[in-house]
């Protein structure tokens, strides 16, 4: 038993009333409190639900050539409520579309990297020299982000990603693209710029694409642009985009359809992006570690994540995601034993 004249231990005061004999304030302890652990007891942080949205219509997934336009319209109709929601899965839905974009054209340029190979350069390769696959889906990702929107940035983000030299050509294009980003139509204008950047820069196929969505996306008001066009046009069909301009329909219809496929696997992966993240939330309160909410809303909004995220050891990073593998609320994406990375 503590002595009446003992000064009283600082860290007994665990309570903003004055200490009584002993250095207990005559609530009941028998013996000083144990200390509280501010990182046990500190507020979580709540995520929000991801909202939901109707089923992509079944019939808006035809591909019937005479009805291109309004299928189209349809398909874009049917996930733009998802585009301009601010929810931050919709940066991931963003990231994972630019991540399937990307490989689908390291395909069509002869490059073996698939999503997975991909992935591991943008997460897990370092240096100077990032390598062609990562330059691919550096510049889809960019096109995922909303200074995308912004006509301004069109010369620094192009040449950038696509290593062009801001020549007359190249300046032309930005300058359509500009012009028909603030005017009328939406699929016109996407097919416009995509035959004017394949007439004046045929050298880069992939920046066609990258301006009709970015121009889609304007035309649309959308807060960010949606990755969709890349990989659903045939190279065929984007050769042959030029002869648009001397009044040939064959790429509009092409162009169409395309933005009518890559809209409903855009819907369906957002309602899987969806399900997992609502099984990740349910998980939350079921995880004790003091790095949980902040690893929780990084997989919310980034692509995927590697087990050394976080702030807390790397043990404990790992310790963590292995709970969320466990409880079905996160996927390991790699498949190896080690460089492991998960995401939903």
């Amino acid at each position: 038993m503590y002595s009446i004249g003992r000064p009283i231990t600082q860290h007994y005061r665990t309570f903003l009333s004055t200490d009584s004999r002993g250095g207990l304030d005559g609530s009941g302890w028998t013996k000083a409190p144990p200390l509280l652990d501010s990182t046990v007891f500190q507020d979580r942080i709540t995520l929000p639900p991801p909202p939901s949205f109707p089923p992509f219509p079944g019939w808006a997934r035809a591909s019937t050539p005479s009805e291109a336009a309004f299928l189209a319209g349809a398909a874009l109709s049917a996930i733009s409520p998802i585009a301009r929601n601010r929810h931050p899965l919709g940066e991931l839905w963003r990231q994972r579309l630019a991540l399937i974009n990307a490989a689908a054209l390291a395909r069509q340029a002869g490059r073996t990297e698939d999503e997975a190979e991909l992935r591991d350069a943008w997460y897990l390769r370092n240096g100077n020299d990032p390598g062609p696959g990562r330059r691919i889906l550096s510049a889809w990702r960019a096109l995922s982000e909303r200074v995308a929107l912004s006509c301004e940035n069109w010369p620094q983000i192009l040449s950038g990603a696509f290593e062009l030299r801001q020549d007359a050509a190249l300046e032309e294009v930005v300058a359509r693209a500009t012009i028909l980003a603030q005017g009328e139509g939406t699929f016109a204008a996407a097919a416009e710029i995509a035959a004017v950047s394949m007439k004046l820069r045929p050298d880069c196929e992939p920046l066609a694409l990258w301006l009709a969505d970015a121009v889609l996306a304007r035309r649309l008001r959308w807060p960010a642009p949606v990755p969709l066009i890349a990989k659903e046009v045939r190279r065929a069909d984007l050769r042959g985009a030029p002869r648009h301009l001397e009044g040939d329909g064959a790429w509009l219809t092409a162009l169409s359809l395309a933005c009518a496929r890559a809209a409903a696997a855009a819907s369906d992966l957002y309602a899987e992006l969806a399900r997992r993240a609502t099984t990740l939330i349910t998980a939350a309160p079921k995880l004790r570690s003091k790095d949980a909410d902040r690893t929780l809303a990084l997989l919310l909004s980034e692509d995927a994540q590697p087990a050394t995220a976080g702030k807390a050891s790397d043990r404990s990073s790992r310790r963590l995601f292995e709970r969320l593998v466990a409880l079905g609320a996160a996927r390991e994406l790699t498949g190896r034993p080690t460089f492991r990375l998960y995401g939903l």
